[in-house]
């Protein structure tokens, strides 16, 4: 429910918070005092469009938060949302929503303090509130959601799912199947291009990082020459030196020996002798090492142009299957695969006929199933919603769900035996709800033809229908706060008071059973809003000059009063009349309670 509103600096509310009832809450006030603006501020808050004139004069930035307690349903409805989302707070039955709109166009939307897409945004709100207003924001107006109220408040969606479980099935069995159904000839060439592939890349007989190898082997072939020259030079002047001098070698050796005579005169210096000796064997060392390279250089022209063959055949699989030999011996895998598929393409879309024929049957069986139980349900609940239109004084009024099923050469089988409602066997649409498409219908007039429910005239009547189904469907609507905004146009006294008793039903569900709404209404009528749990007094108010929205949650005789002069009779005789009209809903409520 929605437990906290702060409205910042929206249209003519400079700085505005609300503490709401969990049940139902009542907002009165005079035309233009602000009522109706608090709602459209919620609804901003909801995701909904907002543009600059909704902040406030002299303004740059308009804020809205609410703080909403979720009951333990909602927030595990929610929670794979949050966390997908990375918006999980640290107590998961509560829920913080913010929205900033600065002047120049820049709109900024939170779900806990971390900012999110506007349609994350939305998607998170239309599960938190409901909002009935002059623009109809209404769930109950969206036709492609009537199937679901109806599953729900029938006890359907188990079966429902079973169902979604074997479309999503059968929709990867087609999926799969128009792989393999593809024009002959593509698959001809096609496993003819892969039959290619893969003699090419097996011919090869790659090993992994040969190229690198058979680089340096090139480098050493090529320049054969040129190493043996080098080698021979630094051999020679390390071990046979010149005409003209000795080798290192030699030279080192007379430096050992000069330094042996050293020692034996200074003992002292026998680091000086070892050090040289070191350095004697680590060139003789080295001599050998050049010995042992130079053997290993090979003047072999064949073998160089074996050499660059294979690196060249590397590079064009390279430059045709890989940037790696790694990455060529896995496309020829990819391929040796595929190759394999499509081999036994035929074999394989055999089978996958079977399965989509079986899938469709069974899809036809439970979707006629699930059919033959929405109608009857169907039929019990068109009965409790025109009761309750007779309660709100449209006794003439009428309900009714359509159904409709739609013909379809890839339909789902329906066999003569599971066919509902008198329709033929045959092959129907269908979804991942059945094959029902489901519309609620209505007329408010005698005389007047049902209608679809979306098409119905706006104002009291449409109010009235809208609390009726909500009444009805309250246990299959899982949205946790319902705001009704002037729900009581065109209507009167008595039946203002019996939409009173109606949303403090709804609302009082949830004190009871923990199943019910938290409800905000806007309205006019002293009878409606003396049954709310919490009644608001909306006031328009001029400060320095300024207008400004002011709200006040009435308590005792200041509520008296507001009912009074809502009455048009601010007088004892109309406090009186007042008293006695909350004495009868006090009553009314604790006799409901007990029941």
């Amino acid at each position: 429910m929605l437990f906290e509103l702060h409205i910042s600096n929206f249209a003519i509310i400079d700085d505005l918070q609300l503490t709401w009832d969990p049940g139902f809450n009542a907002l009165t006030g005079e035309t233009g005092a602000g009522k109706s603006i608090i709602i459209d501020a919620v609804d901003m808050l909801l995701g909904g469009k907002a543009g600059q004139e909704v902040i406030r004069a002299g303004e740059d930035l308009t804020q809205i938060e609410g703080v909403f307690t979720l009951e333990p349903h909602l927030a595990a409805s929610l929670a794979s949302l949050l966390e997908q989302e990375g918006l999980d707070g640290d107590d998961p039955a509560q829920l913080v929503l913010s929205r900033e709109l600065r002047r120049g166009g820049r709109s900024v939307a939170r779900v806990n303090g971390r900012a999110v897409a506007l349609a994350v945004l939305r998607d998170i709100g239309d599960r938190l509130v409901d909002i009935h207003g002059q623009t109809d924001h209404l769930s109950l107006m969206r036709p492609r959601e009537h199937v679901t109220l109806l599953d729900r408040y029938a006890g359907l969606m188990a079966e429902r799912e079973r169902l979604a479980g074997d479309v999503r099935r059968l929709s990867a069995v087609r999926k799969e199947l128009a792989s393999l159904r593809r024009d002959q000839r593509e698959l001809a060439r096609r496993i003819d291009l892969l039959n290619f592939q893969v003699d090419e890349i097996s011919a090869a007989a790659l090993e992994p990082d040969e190229d690198e190898a058979l680089e340096s082997e090139r480098r050493r072939l090529s320049n054969a020459e040129q190493l043996t020259r080098l080698t021979e030079a630094a051999h020679s002047f390390l071990d046979q030196g010149t005409d003209e001098q000795a080798g290192a070698a030699d030279l080192l050796s007379d430096a050992a020996g000069k330094l042996a005579r050293l020692v034996a005169i200074d003992p002292d210096a026998g680091d000086i002798l070892d050090a040289a000796e070191a350095l004697t064997d680590q060139i003789s060392e080295l001599v050998r090492s050049l010995e042992t390279y130079a053997d290993g250089i090979e003047f072999n022209p064949e073998r160089l142009a074996e050499v660059e063959e294979r690196l060249n055949l590397i590079y064009n699989l390279r430059r045709k299957y890989g940037d790696t030999i790694a990455d060529i011996i896995r496309f020829g895998e990819r391929a040796v695969a595929e190759l394999e598929r499509l081999n036994n393409a035929e074999v394989r879309t055999g089978e996958l006929e079977v399965d989509e024929a079986r899938l469709l049957a069974e899809i036809g069986a439970r979707g006629a199933a699930l059919s033959t139980a929405r109608r009857a349900a169907a039929q019990r609940m068109a009965v409790e919603v025109v009761r309750e239109l007779a309660d709100l004084r449209m006794e003439q009024a009428r309900f009714d769900v359509d159904f409709q099923w739609r013909e379809a050469d890839d339909g789902a089988l329906v066999e003569v035996d599971e066919a509902p409602g008198g329709l033929s066997a045959g092959r129907y649409a269908f979804d991942t709800s059945g094959l029902d498409q489901v519309e609620f219908l209505v007329s408010a007039n005698p005389g007047e033809p049902l209608k679809p429910l979306v098409k119905v005239a706006s104002g009291g009547e449409t109010s009235r229908l809208m609390l009726a189904l909500k009444t009805v469907l309250g246990r299959a609507d899982e949205t946790p706060t319902l705001i009704f905004d002037e729900i009581d146009v065109g209507i009167g006294g008595r039946v203002g008071a019996t939409v009173g008793r109606k949303l403090w039903e709804l609302a009082a569900r949830r004190e009871q059973a923990g199943s019910g709404h938290q409800v905000l209404c806007i309205t006019h009528l002293p009878q409606l809003a003396g049954y709310g749990d919490s009644h608001f007094a909306v006031r328009k108010l001029i400060v320095d000059g300024r207008t400004r929205t002011d709200v006040v949650n009435l308590r005792g005789e200041a509520r008296v009063e507001e009912l009074a002069a809502m009455l048009g009779s601010n007088s004892t005789a109309g406090r009186e009349s007042v008293e006695e009209m909350l004495v009868e809903v006090q009553d009314f409520k604790q006799t409901a309670r007990a029941s």
